[in-house]
């Protein structure tokens, strides 16, 4: 039998057929409208361990870049938010298009972001990635959006945290 396609080959409208999880409030991409955002209070803030040594691989396939990393045992991870326990970085990943004004997958207020960056985690209650890619609590991807700006200031880095 052949293997599912993952991307925009299969196209998200299928994904369902064949994991049954990727439909309606699971389906991925999404448009996210800030009125229908609330915040939680209860809701812990994020934690983020990564360590750049454990990159394995970088690879650019024609479609995206990948980095691949080491998630042996809990070296780069992810916690807290809504998340009930650590979460392995298995890979992080590129999504652009062919202008600046789309590329992202997910979409805010109706507005496209010239990229999307995706880290890729796993939960290491199970014994690997595998096995957890058919949990409902096995994988979280932290999506960021990117923009392009035509020229970057010191104080953007400054403003932005970055030093």
């Amino acid at each position: 039998s052949r293997r599912p396609r993952w991307g925009h080959g299969a196209g998200p409208d299928h994904w369902h057929k064949l994991y049954p999880i990727a439909k309606g409030k699971n389906q991925s991409p999404i448009e996210i409208n800030s009125k229908d955002v609330h915040y939680d209070p209860s809701l812990l803030p994020w934690f983020v361990g990564y360590d750049p040594v454990g990159a394995r691989t970088i690879a650019n396939n024609g479609r995206t870049c990948k980095v691949v990393f080491d998630d042996t045992f809990d070296r780069s991870v992810l916690r807290s938010g809504p998340l009930t326990g650590i979460y392995r970085l298995r890979q992080l990943h590129f999504h652009w298009g062919s202008s600046n004004d789309h590329g992202s997958e997910h979409i805010v207020d109706g507005v496209k972001y010239a990229g999307e960056l995706h880290l890729v985690h796993w939960n290491p209650k199970y014994s690997n990635y595998a096995e957890a890619l058919r949990k409902y609590d096995g994988v979280t991807i932290l999506g960021i959006f990117l923009q392009v700006k035509k020229r970057w200031l010191l104080a953007d880095v400054i403003g932005a945290g970055g030093m």
